[in-house]
């Protein structure tokens, strides 16, 4: 079992320690392998930053693929199939970082906008792991949430709303998977007519796939003179090739990074690890937690006197501020074409450590509500006490 031959994606974390046991590990940029990389290569480990399909594997010996992802659009699972090949992703690795990131977005767009955050309708499109999770977390804290989910609805799950009710929410969350053809096709979802329908009062958080939006409509909606809806977008079409103007003028403009807390990723890694083992037969005997620090503290400071959903907009943006990432992608837009790609997957790859809010422990919340309402939002056990 010690003799597999290993080319890994060089941002997965956690290589060494889950698949150092099963052989050896060669890295490389996700970006940059190419079918010359896979001579004498048993098992191929990427994310959805590289294209695996028949031009990629065909004269390979590859095996096994493993893909640190969510998503599996960037794989060519009928060509995979039919060549023999058994591929694995990792379904809900960073469903919890997601619906950080979307929660962190309502905050600042309703502290933004001077809205009240618990009276916001929330509209969620694409109810698997992250926008089902999402659903819930938003439910728990006491929302009104319409979901939309033709392939779950026909598959006879129940309470779904339609795609225009969904649409006419105060705020629109995007998970949907990016499905090219077929009668729910997600291509462009979000198209000219649909955007030039949202309402500058609206919120629009795009964490899903890139072109389930179309950019370019987007980008004319919001060059209207009411400013169009306050929008967040951490997936672009063309990445890292991404619309720059568009970009500016978002509220929030993010390299793909929603899912990237550090819990997500090495989940991720843990996940085709076991799908690895469970193809080879042997037992899995590698988890996560010996490379996760303890759970940390998080300073909620002048809490104690505010309402619950106050005292819930500044934890959550203690523990995570999407503006911030905002600035530094905006910073990296008026080089040329080429320095643009480059910066926006330095961003990622350099991307600072972030914990999911389940192993932060908000400090200073002495309120029982307020403290029961961190909770229902995902945050670990609530200790009145402020950390010194």
């Amino acid at each position: 079992m010690n003799g597999l031959r290993i080319l890994a994606d060089e941002n997965i974390p956690g290589l060494e320690h889950f698949f150092e046991p099963l052989g050896s590990i060669r890295t490389l940029p996700g970006r940059a392998i190419q079918a010359s990389d896979l001579r004498g290569i048993d098992v191929l480990l990427v994310r959805s930053v590289t294209r695996v399909d028949e031009a990629l594997l065909k004269d390979s010996p590859v095996r096994f693929v493993g893909t640190a992802t969510i998503g599996t659009d960037h794989l060519d699972t009928e060509y995979l199939r039919s060549a023999g090949i058994h591929w694995a992703s990792a379904p809900g690795c960073n469903a919890l970082a997601v619906g950080d990131y979307v929660l962190s977005c309502l905050a600042l767009a309703t502290t933004d906008r001077n809205r009240s955050f618990e009276q916001l309708s929330v509209g969620i499109v694409g109810c698997g792991n992250v926008g089902g999770g999402l659903q819930q977390r938003l439910s728990d804290i006491g929302l009104t949430v319409l979901a939309n989910d033709p392939p779950r609805e026909a598959a006879g799950d129940s309470g779904f709303s339609s795609l225009d009710e969904v649409l006419a929410c105060d705020a629109i969350c995007l998970h949907a998977p990016l499905v090219s053809q077929g009668p729910w096709s997600t291509h462009y979802l979000l198209d000219t007519n649909r955007i030039e329908a949202l309402r500058s009062d609206q919120i629009l958080i795009s964490a899903g796939r890139g072109a389930v939006v179309d950019n370019q409509a987007l980008h004319g909606r919001l060059k209207a003179p009411d400013g169009g809806p306050w929008t967040a977008l951490d997936v672009w079409e063309n990445e890292p090739g991404i619309n720059a103007d568009l970009a500016q003028r978002v509220s929030v403009a993010t390299p793909h990074i929603a899912g990237y807390s550090l819990e997500g990723k090495l989940r991720g890694t843990a996940m085709i690890h076991d799908a690895l083992c469970r193809h080879l037969g042997v037992q899995s005997k590698r988890s996560m937690e010996p490379l996760l620090p303890p759970a940390q503290g998080l300073k909620v400071d002048g809490v104690d006197h505010v309402r619950p959903f106050p005292a819930l907009t500044q934890a959550l943006l203690a523990a995570y501020n999407p503006a911030l990432d905002s600035v530094e992608l905006k910073r990296t837009l008026s080089g040329d074409a080429s320095d643009r790609e480059v910066a926006f997957d330095r961003l990622r790859k350099t991307y600072p450590v972030r914990r999911e809010f389940g192993y932060l422990l908000p400090e200073g919340v002495k309120d029982p509500a307020a403290a029961s309402l961190l909770t229902a939002a995902g945050f670990a056990a609530v200790t009145g006490k402020l950390g010194s």
